[in-house]
């Protein structure tokens, strides 16, 4: 027990030891950095094995610092032999989530959102991308229910803050403004493009055919869902895109964002979905911005026709 308590002692020694050089500007903002860091991190790994993984490191360090405590001295070099490798061991396996922590950082839109907030100067590229968007939005909702009524299948993806060019090469470039029409002949039976995904990008039809990566999860996947459900899921779980499917069976509409299914959604439901995931929202000291107040009227519009 006196182990036990000389441990302690020396914890808040050091403790006090740090506060007494303790520096406000620049430890705070270190402090503040690690923080946002943690929390990105921790939203990136939710919901997914990735966050299993870490609650079984935490269980590993609670057992070192028993062991410590304890002192198990076999167990306790076991433990010292797998911590001094710790950062190796955790890039291994935690590569996929930082690299798309790492993509997140670095996308332009992250960086407008970032601008946005910095000065109203940027107001009105923030509207200019919301009112295409809701055009972008309106048409591949419009095309879906069409697509529904009939029973052909699609599959759209919503590229956000992660790039998607890995999935882009795998089928063909097509940059074009979005429509019903286009949207259409795209997933049209007979087009050689129906069977794969298509992508888009900035508010444009950028790729169709596209092959997308099949969930991992597949015993948390109802059993009548069928493969293009299974890609949009993983799809989602791969990146933060939005991704719309179109059941060709049932005609039904789902969205799979973040790992998740949202399933048998009317037009309406498709539409308000999207709009809160990828619209670009904007507020500044609790005013209502340009962007935010032709949300609010877009918004108040669509309800009163039902939409």
């Amino acid at each position: 027990m006196s182990g036990i308590g000389s441990a302690i002692a020396e914890f808040f020694t050091r403790v006090i030891s740090i506060f007494s050089t303790y520096n406000w500007l620049s430890d705070t903002l270190d402090i503040l950095l690690i923080a946002v860091v943690v929390y990105y991190f921790i939203k990136i790994i939710k919901d997914t094995r990735a966050l299993t993984i870490a609650k079984g490191f935490i269980i590993l360090f609670l057992a070192y610092i028993m062991v410590l405590i304890l002192d198990m001295k076999a167990s306790a070099y076991l433990f010292s032999k797998i911590f001094d490798n710790i950062l190796v061991i955790l890039v291994v396996l935690f590569a996929p989530e930082i690299r798309k922590f790492m993509e997140q950082l670095g996308t332009s839109r992250s960086l407008l959102r970032l601008a946005s907030k910095l000065g109203r100067g940027n107001n009105e590229k923030v509207l200019e991308y919301n009112e295409n968007l809701i055009r972008c939005v309106n048409s591949v909702t419009s095309a879906a229910a069409d697509m529904g009524e009939q029973k052909i299948g699609a599959l759209i993806i919503f590229e956000k803050e992660t790039p998607l060019g890995e999935i882009i090469d795998t089928g063909t470039v097509v940059d074009a403004r979005v429509s019903p029409q286009i949207i259409g002949n795209v997933f049209y039976p007979k087009s050689p493009l129906h069977d794969g995904a298509a992508v888009i990008r900035n508010n444009r039809l950028y790729a169709a055919g596209c092959i997308l990566p099949l969930t991992a999860r597949n015993n948390d996947v109802a059993k009548e869902l069928g493969t293009r459900h299974r890609a949009a899921i993983g799809m989602s779980e791969q990146s933060d895109a939005y991704v719309l499917v179109v059941s060709e069976e049932t005609g039904a509409m789902s969205i799979a964002e973040g790992g998740r299914l949202h399933r048998n959604l009317t037009d309406g439901d498709v539409r308000e979905l999207l709009q809160d995931g990828l619209l670009l929202k904007e507020e500044e000291g609790g005013q209502e911005t340009p962007a935010r107040k032709f949300l609010d009227k877009f918004q108040k519009g669509g309800r009163k026709n039902g939409k």
